[in-house]
């Protein structure tokens, strides 16, 4: 009788006692917790990266996207709320000590979109209806300086930087191929909508209030222009340009704060917006 035999091998021994769904789930899971990670610190890089880009390079890449800026060729009142816009955030750049070389355009647009947005090269587009919601020059003022503090901090070369590493990071990794590049590079990424996050709005709300304070001498505008804000956010039509903003109610605490610590420094006026700026007047 020899020593050794060779038993059969028992039914089962190379099958997993967990079911292979569940396998399966843990392994997408890794895989897209991965590529997650990967995806985020590359954005975040990206951002770091970006912020340093020279101003006058980030203006020279806004200049292919001209054509797409509104124009007021041809409207004599059209050119007229472009000057004055133009004419406030000069003042307001002016107090906001902009760096050397950086300059603000600001585009008007006819639209009753109730928004305004600031994008790459010091460009910023104000539209018709958000200057029909408003009451007074003081609470313009304060969405525009909004808009050039996001120019004044790199807010949007920031914001490209990162879209272009996602999107680039999630081509290679996914195999989507050029599609999606081809996309962003086509500047579907980079004109409508530029994302920034919470920190950077409060970054850009808090650098506009301390411009309408050296610009006017107090921010009595700013308390006004939110607290319509947040009786328009009760109904059903929000404006847009609140949509991804921190909260109105944190917005308006956070400027009262601020008034206390910065009393008015002469008697509060409230400037009035100037004849023709509203929509309904007619061209002279």
């Amino acid at each position: 009788m020899a020593d050794y035999e060779n038993r059969p091998v028992p039914e089962g021994i190379n099958v997993s006692p967990s079911h292979p769904l569940r396998e399966f789930a843990l392994l997408v899971a890794g895989i897209s917790g991965l590529i997650l990670v990967v995806t985020l610190v590359v954005s975040l890089l990206a951002g770091q990266f970006a912020r340093h880009i020279p101003f006058p390079q980030e203006k020279a890449l806004a200049e292919s996207l001209a054509t797409r800026w509104p124009t007021t060729a041809g409207n004599q009142l059209d050119q007229q709320r472009q000057a004055y816009l133009q004419n406030l955030a000069d003042r307001l750049g002016a107090v906001m000590k902009l760096p050397p070389g950086m300059s603000i355009t600001v585009h008007y647009a006819s639209s009753d979109t109730v928004n305004a947005m600031a994008t790459l090269g010091g460009h910023i587009i104000v539209f018709q209806g958000l200057i029909d919601s408003l009451p007074d020059e003081n609470a313009l003022a304060m969405v525009v300086a909004h808009e050039i503090a996001h120019v004044r901090n790199r807010h949007p070369i920031v914001a490209i930087g990162r879209g272009f590493a996602v999107a680039l990071t999630l081509s290679s990794l996914s195999g989507l191929g050029d599609g999606l590049m081809e996309q962003w590079v086509g500047g579907l990424g980079m004109l409508p909508v530029l994302s920034f996050s919470r920190g950077q709005e409060e970054e850009a709300d808090a650098d506009a209030l301390e411009a309408l304070y050296r610009l006017y001498g107090h921010v009595e505008g700013a308390t006004g222009f939110f607290e319509q804000v947040a009786r328009q956010e009760s109904s059903a039509s929000s404006p847009a340009l609140f949509n991804t903003h921190p909260g109105t109610e944190a917005r308006i605490e956070r400027i009262r704060q601020f008034a206390k610590t910065h009393p008015a420094q002469e008697k509060v006026v409230l400037v009035d917006l100037p004849d023709g700026i509203k929509a309904g007047a007619k061209s002279p």
